[in-house]
């Protein structure tokens, strides 16, 4: 069992660096797309000087991460970097690979992964590294760091099941034990406000005095010194949901003064979604500082239809100045643990308190009551999903209750002879609060509508795992084993939603552009060797909700940081990830 989404759980020549440290992806991508995208040739002399390449890959269809249409060349790759992009001629390598008929892309960058415990349990990345996924952008309400002794106590049962023992307080001490482990994938990470909120106040639901958030703000300080993105809010989940907007506000300034942006799950994607989208937009205009919206979505059938108003919305804030972006997941359902249906005032002072609360009889009857009907205030995810038939068990602690997996609420019900709710909270009960759980609550029209905006990115919302080992699931959500070559192939391709060339800059240029990472989600001379090379005619996910542990096809190699990390279905062993920080580190 996996920690589950849930708020109760948890070499290179001075010139060629000189020139990475100058490329801007954001700058790089605006200038680049301003010109032609004709192929270049590389005149013999030159190649002739510049043979002996660590690797080459001739002859693809070169998509560059600009948008722009594809032309035909070389990549060639000396160390970490990427040394030419062009017609090759004559130039030779250690390893050459035959491209023809194939797209050479820049590394595809996952907005928002859930991996950062996951690298240190068992690294082998297999589900992302398999999408042509390079680097990764973690840490969603809760993060890795801070850590203290309140903190920890609600990850006791995660760290527990998987013998993971934490010995870093700071985000810089994370980064220290990432690099001692090894990872295959390039790693960022934000400051969570929940993760600042517990280490000072526990999941206590009250605002905090002058004097603790001072203490959180000094703690997010330091998190935007050791390399963190920004900020990140998860405002439907306890402890986070209590956090109000002056408190965040406060937070994101800190995060701003260092270069960050604000990236938030928002405190609804549902009935009061248009009011939470506000809420994020004044506090990137009043902080100052880009937000980012965690996989933005509709909830709720009844309000299918509504992305046109949402995408209107942000769209007047960016006119107005405030500078707002998404990512989303091409999925109908998304995953939370089942816990996270339940009102978030159950969940005030751990989980602990929840459990206790839903052995009372009376509490009981309350929570029924208020998961009938919609709330202003929080979101129902399980009326939202239609209730019992539309949430789904995915993965459970307890072995005893692991022949529940895959099976929906309406048939726990049935099975155990309870009314659907009953069977909900002593099902909570029983897997100690550490069930994920799918919520299918999304309509097709909407997803298809935010996936063509030009702002949009993608995020998989779902850590890194492989088809064995201490973090396979059976059951989890297709996402995590097949978003990219969905987007890509089904609908790029298939239903030609946005052109190939366009949908490959939303998941390389844009999202590195977003959170500067400089010299990456591009192919160009200087930049690091993130380079992922598919088939577009076969290119598709194969992950199912039924079978969504499964191989996606298409993905034939994936250098990270020049090095191969996966060929063919096979990974290398590799392990050429590094730490991303952010641009107010001070290392």
């Amino acid at each position: 069992m996996r920690k589950a989404k849930t708020r109760l759980v948890p070499k290179t020549s001075l010139a060629v660096l000189g020139l990475a440290a100058l490329a801007g992806v954001c700058l790089a991508v605006e200038s680049i797309r301003a010109r032609a995208a004709a192929p270049f040739l590389v005149p013999a002399a030159q190649a002739e000087s510049e043979t002996g390449y660590d690797v080459l890959i001739k002859n693809g269809r070169i998509m560059d991460g600009t948008g722009n249409p594809w032309f035909a060349g070389d990549v060639a790759i000396r160390g970490d970097r990427i040394v030419q992009v062009g017609r090759l001629e004559g130039a030779t390598a250690r390893r050459v690979i035959d491209a023809r008929g194939l797209v050479v892309a820049p590394g595809f960058i996952d907005m928002l992964g859930q991996s950062e415990f996951d690298l240190l349990i068992d690294n082998r990345a297999l589900s992302k590294l398999s999408q042509g996924i390079t680097t990764e952008i973690t840490g969603e309400g809760d993060s890795i760091a801070p850590q203290n002794d309140r903190s920890l106590a609600r990850l006791r049962p995660f760290l527990e099941h998987y013998h993971l023992v934490i010995d870093w307080t700071t985000l810089d001490g994370y980064f220290t034990r990432l690099e001692k482990t090894g990872t295959p994938l390039n790693l960022g990470t934000y400051v969570g406000a929940a993760q600042l909120r517990e280490a000072v106040i526990g999941s206590a639901d009250r605002v905090p005095t002058p004097a603790e958030l001072d203490e959180m703000k000094s703690l997010a300080a330091q998190a935007m010194q050791d390399g963190a993105l920004g900020l990140s809010t998860a405002l439907i989940y306890p402890p986070g949901h209590y956090a109000k907007t002056d408190e965040l506000i406060e937070l994101a300034r800190v995060a701003a003064q260092y270069g960050g942006i604000y990236s938030s799950h928002m405190r609804s994607e549902g009935q009061s979604e248009a009011a939470a989208l506000d809420e994020a937009i004044r506090i990137g205009r009043e902080a100052a500082i880009p937000v980012e919206i965690f996989h933005l979505k509709v909830i709720g059938k009844s309000r299918w239809g509504s992305m046109p108003n949402v995408v209107a919305r942000i769209n007047a804030a960016r006119d107005s100045g405030v500078d707002v972006a998404a990512d989303m997941y091409p999925y109908l359902a998304g995953r939370t643990s089942l816990a996270s249906s339940l009102p978030p005032w159950v969940a005030e002072g751990g989980t602990e308190k929840l459990l206790e609360r839903l052995t009372d009889p009376r509490i009981r009857r309350r929570i029924r009551i208020e998961m009938a009907s919609e709330h202003p205030e929080w979101e129902n995810l399980y009326l939202g999903s239609g209730g019992a038939s539309g949430v789904m068990i995915a993965s459970v602690k307890h072995d005893e209750l692991k022949r529940y997996e895959g099976k929906t609420i309406a048939e726990l019900a049935r099975a155990k002879a309870k009314p659907p709710l009953e069977a909900l909270f002593d099902f909570i009960l029983a897997d100690h609060a550490q069930t994920g759980a799918l919520y299918f609550w999304a309509g097709e029209q909407d997803l298809e509508y935010g996936l063509k905006q030009p702002w949009t990115s993608i995020g998989l919302d779902s850590g890194e795992t492989s088809l064995d080992g201490p973090l396979f699931e059976p059951h989890g959500h297709p996402r995590g084993w097949g978003a990219m070559p969905r987007f890509l192939g089904h609908y790029a391709r298939d239903l030609h939603l946005l052109p190939l060339e366009e949908a490959v800059r939303k998941i390389t240029s844009l999202p590195a552009g977003r959170e500067r990472l400089l010299g990456r989600g591009l192919l160009r001379p200087g930049f690091y060797a993130d380079v992922t090379v598919f088939n577009p005619a076969t290119i598709k996910d194969t992950a199912t909700y039924q079978t969504p542990a499964s191989l996606s096809q298409g993905v034939e190699y994936v250098y990270v940081n020049g090095e191969l990390e996966y060929e063919r279905g096979q990974l290398t062993g590799a392990r050429a990830g590094r730490v991303l920080r952010g641009p107010g580190a001070k290392k």
